[in-house]
């Protein structure tokens, strides 16, 4: 089992775009792999592959009683709205609300290539959305309200595990 560590707000590579997966192999069945063993810490839903270090279109998921790996999603389906708290294992201990669609689904492929959809609402619809957005380089904190992104911004140059 390989946990890996996740990369906090202010490194680089959470707010660069991810390189498209071309190859399905050893690697992918890898990639998946560290990504599966750091989601399973408690309290997880969701690691992008940025997160740990890896600037590939890859994340797994595990909410609303699914669990997998999709490599280079593309967020297909939105509709409807759901507010709540929102946090990130790469902002830790940080809340806010945030909007989101309260239904989504993304398309892709599994760590062999073979296409995959994945779809929900709630925790799982939030989760979809939250980790293509760090494929994209965009870290919740960014989609914000631009007065309470500046609160969380307070917040967060105020955390002990920032270093700016």
């Amino acid at each position: 089992m390989t946990v890996r560590e996740i990369r906090l707000y202010g490194d680089p590579v959470l707010r660069t775009v991810a390189e498209e997966v071309k190859e399905f192999g050893e690697f992918s069945r890898a990639l998946a792999q560290d990504l599966l063993d750091t989601l399973d810490v408690p309290g997880r839903a969701g690691v992008a592959a940025p997160q740990i270090g890896v600037s590939a279109r890859a994340f797994s998921y595990g909410a609303e009683g699914q669990r997998g790996v999709v490599f280079n999603p593309v967020l297909v389906e939105t509709n409807g709205e759901q507010g709540g708290e929102e946090g990130c294992l790469s902002v830790p201990g940080l809340w806010f609300p945030t909007q989101r669609a309260a239904y989504a689904a993304v398309e892709g492929v599994d760590a062999d290539g073979r296409p995959v959809r994945v779809e929900g609402g709630g925790e799982l619809a939030r989760c979809l959305q939250h980790e293509v957005d760090h494929l994209d380089g965009i870290v919740y904190i960014h989609r914000l309200d631009p007065a309470t992104r500046r609160g969380a911004m307070k917040q967060i140059r105020r955390s002990a595990w920032f270093n700016g």
